[in-house]
């Protein structure tokens, strides 16, 4: 969990990053690109569409994780499909799952349905990392703190700000703060969407996230220099 100190260092910071590939026109050199910008800096993980991960898990050798998305961007997939898709990536050599929420249901308050959609997946992938992505930015604190404390209800070890995806926004300092006030020491916070620079890395950090998802890692880690 986050002990909201900035990490000093490009290696550090690098730790906490899941560098992530979800263009949905990548092309092969930009996949090959992610790996190497990945592997090279340690990244906590490389994060790719599902379509990409067998690549990824050859290409990465074993020397970061592979992570995917379920569900993605919108949430809406029936929850038995976000539980195939999750066990379809999981046996393609991925060991983290981004799940998109229902967020339907987040909207209409009915707390019970996040969970159980979530608790579908974790009982499709008992033994990887779960992070379900919640879309901070369309919700007030209080409906992020609910929505939060279902995806753990759920079996979520990680709760995660937005897909980078919504035009409603990405992740804000705000919105991590809720999440950690949140989940305190229970589950892991994930801030992901818009975060280009340094100084928003960091700022990220220092509200409570032990993960970002960056697709600008490259970028935002060499200002360490």
């Amino acid at each position: 969990m986050s002990d909201g100190v900035p990490p000093t260092g490009s290696a550090a910071l690098a730790a906490r990053i899941d560098h992530t590939v979800l263009d949905p026109a990548a092309t092969d050199e930009q996949l090959a690109h992610a790996v190497g910008v990945a592997v090279s800096a340690g990244c906590a993980s490389l994060c790719v569409a599902p379509v990409w991960v067998r690549y990824a898990v050859e290409a990465v050798g074993g020397r970061i994780p592979v992570a995917s998305v379920v569900g993605f961007p919108h949430g809406t997939s029936l929850s038995s499909t976000k539980a195939h898709e999750a066990a379809s990536v999981v046996a393609l050599g991925a060991s983290e799952v981004d799940v998109v929420a229902d967020l339907s249901a987040v909207a209409a308050g009915d707390l019970v349905a996040v969970a159980t959609d979530i608790a579908q997946v974790r009982a499709a992938v008992p033994d990887v990392v779960v992070k379900v992505i919640l879309e901070t930015a369309l919700w007030s604190p209080a409906v992020v703190r609910a929505a939060a404390g279902a995806a753990l209800d759920g079996g979520a070890d990680m709760v995660k700000t937005s897909t980078g995806f919504h035009p409603a926004g990405g992740a804000t300092v705000e919105a991590v703060e809720v999440l950690r006030e949140a989940v305190g020491a229970r589950a892991g916070v994930k801030a992901s969407g818009g975060i280009r620079d340094l100084a928003t890395a960091l700022a990220m950090v220092d509200a409570g996230a032990d993960r970002l998802g960056c697709s600008a890692t490259e970028q935002l880690l060499a200002e360490y220099d």
